[in-house]
């Protein structure tokens, strides 16, 4: 491969790493055609990008986004695959949920600012929230003591007005 090529390439994948906020370093080798081909498929349905690429020119591409890639460095061997997705935890439940023995598996991953490194931490990966559960379950806890409230006030209205109308008889 030409140097301009592997510019090139090298350009485009660090366009990549800062459209996407989270990646995740994958190993898919053994999987045949048909699998990969669903994989790609599975990917595209949940909008994550799946690229295979090099090792060497992921590292290019990392340090000219800046990004200190150390920790990272022990995954980045063999066969590799990067997800790219815009929502931290959706990798990691497609790389659980995918029908395969232990393919494709997880090397590592870059998500919320820090790196996960191994195949054991898929099942942290999978309970992250994404900035949407978290506004949805922080919305939910405001309006709890607010219905609780309102609820406690309707049920013993009755109650109430029934006291203060004995009072008021008496």
């Amino acid at each position: 491969m030409r140097k301009e090529d592997k510019n090139t390439l090298i350009s485009n994948l660090a366009d990549t790493l800062n459209a996407y906020p989270h990646f995740y370093v994958v190993n898919i080798e053994g999987l045949n055609a048909e699998v990969t081909t669903k994989l790609r498929k599975a990917c595209y349905e949940k909008e994550v990008k799946l690229i295979v690429v090099k090792n060497t020119i992921f590292k290019k591409a990392l340090e000219k986004n800046g990004v200190e890639h150390a920790e990272l460095d022990a995954a980045l061997k063999g066969n590799t695959a990067i997800m790219f997705a815009n929502t931290g935890n959706l990798p990691a439940k497609l790389i659980k949920d995918f029908p395969g023995d232990g393919v494709p598996a997880l090397k590592g991953a870059y998500v919320e600012q820090s790196f996960y490194i191994g195949a054991n931490q898929l099942d942290v990966l999978v309970a992250i929230k994404s900035k949407e559960e978290l506004v949805g379950d922080i919305i939910a806890l405001l309006q709890s003591p607010v219905k609780n409230v309102l609820s406690a006030l309707q049920g013993s209205g009755n109650t109430i007005h029934g006291i203060l109308e004995t009072l008021s008889n008496k």
